[in-house]
């Protein structure tokens, strides 16, 4: 079976989306936890290519879902099955940033003055880049049920 990247901004919900697929038994790895970022990149979070090769190329007879958002995401779009956008209204997001104690990112003015640029000149480019785009204001169970639905496509 392939994998499917479940991208979008901070606060969409990638982790929280990821956590129920968890739930429901599929495999899931969520980039922000462990050692997928490349160290020697002090700007903007990369993946590390064999890291993140070694994973897409390991077979399973279950979908994989990997989530994250990073700056060279679009050199492994080829690897993945579906690149799915979870988008929902800034507002939203910068909500439920405000309330979350997940992740502490966000919580910051200067991370939240971020959240909003990358909003504005990121997201788009996830949106062209995507195979299928989510909004996650619905239920979670509705947006895992749309999320597997893409994966087994």
């Amino acid at each position: 079976m392939g994998a499917v990247l479940i991208t979008g901004m901070s606060g969409v919900g990638k982790s929280t989306v990821l956590a129920e697929l968890a739930r429901r038994g599929h495999r899931v790895v969520d980039t922000d936890e462990g050692d997928w970022f490349d160290p020697a990149s002090p700007h903007e979070p990369l993946w590390r290519r064999d890291a993140l090769m070694e994973l897409l190329t390991s077979a399973g007879d279950k979908p994989l879902f990997v989530a994250g958002t990073v700056a060279n995401q679009g050199e492994f779009y080829g690897y993945f099955t579906s690149v799915v956008l979870l988008h929902a209204p800034l507002e939203v997001m910068l909500e439920r940033i405000a309330v979350r104690d997940t992740n502490d990112f966000g919580k910051s003015a200067a991370e939240r003055e971020k959240i909003i640029a990358d909003t504005e000149q990121v997201e788009p480019l996830l949106r062209a880049g995507a195979t299928a785009q989510i909004d996650t204001r619905q239920p979670l169970s509705d947006v895992a049920d749309e999320v597997e639905r893409i994966a087994v496509a």
